[in-house]
């Protein structure tokens, strides 16, 4: 009897539908790690979203650059440029990210995930926490789960994304 008195006090999780951010632009520089089985990569990347287009610069955790990479949603176009004089060209982000980095990033995603909502147009769902921003959101079989760097803030400091057989963390250093 004392164990069902102690299951029912506990709190149900929370979900609640999140409405997705609006496209705007945005930069951010920081780290990101990505590991796959054994395999893992850390790098250090800036990005800049000015809808419709996407520039991103990773290089290695000394600085040295890996790769630029650049595309346009709307021409369904992304280009890459490596360090190494590698150049590519694909219709998505999920490839070529793979072609660079040997993983495959979901940019499109991550443009509204970085800023803790969900990508619009995609079923999602959202665990709020005490100030009412996404803890975790499930969305397009990722968890992406948010850390803050106080209270108040609005964008989170680090995410880690995990699907089945990959997880990314980053942490954003700055915001502008």
């Amino acid at each position: 009897m004392a164990m069902l008195a102690s299951c029912a006090s506990v709190e149900p999780l929370r979900t609640t539908t999140f409405p997705p951010v609006a496209d705007k632009p945005f930069s951010i520089e920081g780290r990101l790690s990505a590991r796959k089985g054994t395999e893992a990569v850390s790098a250090n990347f800036t990005w800049r979203h000015d809808p419709p287009r996407d520039e991103l610069v990773v290089t290695t955790p000394l600085g040295q650059q890996v790769a630029e990479l650049s595309g346009d949603t709307q021409q369904k176009r992304v280009e890459m440029r490596t360090a190494d004089g590698r150049v590519g060209e694909s219709p998505d982000w999920s490839t070529i990210t793979e072609r660079a980095l040997g993983y495959r990033l979901p940019v499109e995603s991550l443009a509204a995930w970085i800023r803790g909502a969900p990508q619009a147009g995609t079923p999602s769902t959202v665990e709020p926490d005490a100030a009412g921003r996404a803890s975790v959101l499930r969305q397009q079989g990722w968890e992406i789960v948010y850390t803050y760097p106080d209270e108040t803030a609005r964008v989170p400091s680090r995410v880690r994304a995990s699907y089945p057989d990959l997880e990314v963390r980053i942490v954003v250093d700055r915001w502008g």
